[in-house]
């Protein structure tokens, strides 16, 4: 069996969600997904998936093309308009060139065709679950900073906002018509609570979350 890991988050185990009108398909799907370490789900067609949306711990989106109802392509662009960010792999017995291409421009992680290689489609699930978890830290990493944000009080931002500016603590104090010591305090208390040490570290946590100077 093509080796993996089994990753943990903490809602556990990656589920591949595997959407094929094909039952046989999906049976021998779940079994390889499974024996990989992964879980998996199934669901006939891209209306059942809709309605009966993956458990939150979902990692990527196993796609055909062809199916009754919506294709394959409808479900990955109605998920990017619901802001569903699974990775999605789509694996077809009727692919073609301008269908891959639009699969891959859409932001598809691969396209691959039936019968496929197990090592072929075990990689490109390995491949989407780590986009997938890649991603979710990304997230997170941004809701915290944020969330430490929204903890500092008016005049906390406010200092903050000019020294990830580049100003210096005496103009920062002119501006705000504080003294010095007083802008030094808030600014030792704003780093604090956005868990840095330097400027440099504020400044990029800054950027990252899309906070603006003053």
């Amino acid at each position: 069996m093509y080796p993996t890991t089994r990753m943990k988050t903490e809602i556990g185990a990656p589920v591949v969600s595997v959407v094929d009108d094909d039952v046989s398909v999906r049976k021998s799907l779940s079994r390889l997904i499974r024996a990989a370490g992964w879980d998996a789900e199934t669901f006939s067609s891209a209306n059942e998936f809709m309605e009966r949306m993956p458990s939150p711990g979902a990692a990527c989106v196993l796609l055909d093309i062809q199916m009754p109802g919506l294709t394959g392509l409808q479900l990955h662009e109605w998920m990017a308009g619901k802001g569903v960010s699974l990775p999605v792999v789509f694996l077809t017995g009727h692919g073609s060139i301008p269908t891959s291409v639009q699969a891959m421009k859409m932001g598809a992680v691969d396209f691959l065709l039936k019968p496929v290689d197990e090592e072929t489609l075990l990689e490109a699930i390995r491949q989407a679950i780590v986009i997938h978890a890649t991603e979710k830290s990304r997230r997170m990493h941004l809701d915290e900073i944020r969330e430490r944000h929204a903890c500092l009080t008016v005049r906390e931002r406010e200092v903050m906002g000019q020294v990830i500016g580049g100003r210096l603590n005496k103009q920062i104090a002119v501006d705000l018509g504080i003294s010095e010591k007083t802008v030094k305090v808030h600014r030792a208390r704003a780093m604090e609570k956005m868990g840095v040490r330097s400027v440099v570290a504020l400044v990029h946590a800054c950027n990252t979350a899309g906070i603006p100077q003053a």
